[in-house]
C-alpha cells in the first residue's frame, strides 16, 4: 500500500489515522486505519480491509466465498464467457475501458476488479502522474491482480471493500469502472450514489454487468444462458443512477447480453430555462405553471377571463398575474386599516 494516506472511514466518512507496523521501500506492508472512535481497519500483506459492515449479506457472502474459491481460475473462466458469444475479449474489454476517457494523469478507482483482467487495460493507458486504486471484497482476487499491475509504472493501491460504503474522500477520482459484480453489490443505488460522491464534477463512471434483454426472454438462447446463470435475470438498474448523471448511455454488448453504462458526473439536478417566457395566448413561464397553481374558477369566470384578456391584448398569464396581484395587495391594505 502506497504510504500516502487519502482513505476515509467508510462508515462515518471522518479522516482515517495511519499506523505503521512493517513498512517495505516505501510501501506499508502492515498496520492499521483508526477512525476518531476507535474503529481499526487493519492491513496485511500491504492490503488493507475496509469492508463495512463487517457483516456481509447473503448474497455478498455467497459471492465472496464463489471468488475466495475460484481466484486461481477466474480468467479461465472469464474467457468462456467472450467464447460463448463469439466474441474478441480483448477488442471488447478495451472500448470498455475507453468510455472512461483516460488521461496519463487521471486518478482512476476500479470496483470489483477481480483478478485485474480490466485493471490491465486501465493500468495501461495512465502514466507515473495518474493514480489507479483497485478494490474487491475478495482478498484472493486482489492478491492475483496484484501480480499483474507489477509490470506498470502508475501507482497501484489495493483494498478490500464493500462498493456502497466507499473508503474514499469527495470529488477525488477522475472516472470509476466497475464490469462485473454490480448486480449483486449490497445496495446498488447506495454504490452508485458512492460513486458520484468521489467522482469529480466532468468526471466518468462506466458500470456493466449481466443482463438479457427483454426481447430475448423467450428465445432458446435466452433460455439457456439464463438456466446457465441466474444473473441474466437481473435488470439494467435504470432506477438507480444518481440524478447527478449527465450524458448517459447504454448499451449491449457481449453478444447484447451485458449492460454497459456510462456517465459523466454533474452536479445535483439539470438545470432548466424555466422562467422563459413562453409565447402564446397562455403565457407564463414553466415556473409558473407548475408553481403558481390556485384553486381554478368557475366556468363563468374563466369565460369572462377570456374575454378581458382579448381586450386588454395581454397573454392569459400576464392578466390573471396582474389583475390578482392588485386585488389581493387592496385587499391586505384594506385588513391593516
Amino acid at each position: 500500500m502506497i504510504k500516502e494516506n487519502i482513505y476515509r472511514c467508510p462508515e462515518t466518512g471522518s479522516k482515517l489515522k495511519l499506523f505503521i507496523e512493517q513498512e517495505v521501500d516505501g510501501r506499508v506492508k502492515k498496520g492499521f486505519f483508526q477512525n476518531k472512535y476507535g474503529k481499526k481497519y487493519y492491513i496485511k500483506d500491504g492490503i488493507p480491509d475496509f469492508t463495512y459492515p463487517s457483516e456481509l449479506n447473503a448474497v455478498q457472502r455467497e459471492q465472496y466465498a464463489y471468488y475466495e474459491a475460484n481466484a486461481s481460475a477466474y480468467d479461465d473462466l472469464q474467457k468462456l464467457t467472450f467464447l460463448l458469444q463469439n466474441e474478441d475479449e480483448s477488442l471488447v474489454r478495451k472500448n470498455m475501458v475507453s468510455h472512461l476517457n483516460l488521461k496519463k494523469s487521471s486518478k482512476v478507482l476500479e470496483l470489483s476488479c477481480g483478478t485485474g483482467i480490466d485493471s490491465e487495460n486501465i493500468a495501461a493507458l495512465l502514466g507515473n502522474p495518474g493514480r489507479l486504486f483497485v478494490q474487491d471484497i475478495s482478498g484472493a482476487m486482489l492478491k492475483k491482480c496484484r501480480k499483474k499491475m507489477r509490470k506498470f509504472l502508475v501507482p497501484v493501491d489495493f483494498s478490500i471493500g464493500n462498493a456502497s460504503y466507499l473508503a474514499f474522500p469527495n470529488n477525488y477520482f477522475d472516472a470509476i469502472f466497475s464490469f462485473g459484480g454490480l448486480n449483486v453489490y449490497g445496495d446498488i443505488k447506495r454504490s452508485l450514489q458512492e460513486m458520484v460522491r468521489v467522482t469529480k464534477p466532468g468526471g466518468r463512471i462506466v458500470v456493466g454487468d449481466e443482463s438479457l434483454p427483454i426481447w430475448l426472454y423467450n428465445t432458446e438462447f435466452g433460455k439457456i444462458l439464463m438456466n446457465a446463470n441466474p444473473l441474466f435475470k437481473f435488470k439494467p438498474p435504470f432506477e438507480a443512477i444518481p440524478v447527478e448523471a449527465r450524458d448517459v448511455m447504454i448499451k449491449w454488448i457481449i453478444g447484447g447480453v451485458y449492460y454497459l453504462i456510462s456517465f459523466t458526473v454533474g452536479v445535483g439536478e439539470p438545470v432548466g430555462n424555466f422562467d422563459l417566457e413562453i409565447p402564446g395566448r397562455r403565457g407564463g413561464t414553466l415556473k409558473t405553471r407548475y408553481y403558481g397553481k390556485l384553486e381554478g374558477v368557475t366556468e363563468e369566470t374563466k369565460k369572462l377571463v377570456l374575454q378581458a384578456v382579448e381586450k386588454n391584448s395581454d397573454s392569459v398569464h400576464k392578466w390573471l398575474d396582474k389583475t390578482l396581484n392588485s386585488i389581493a395587495k387592496k385587499q391586505l391594505m384594506t385588513c391593516k386599516k
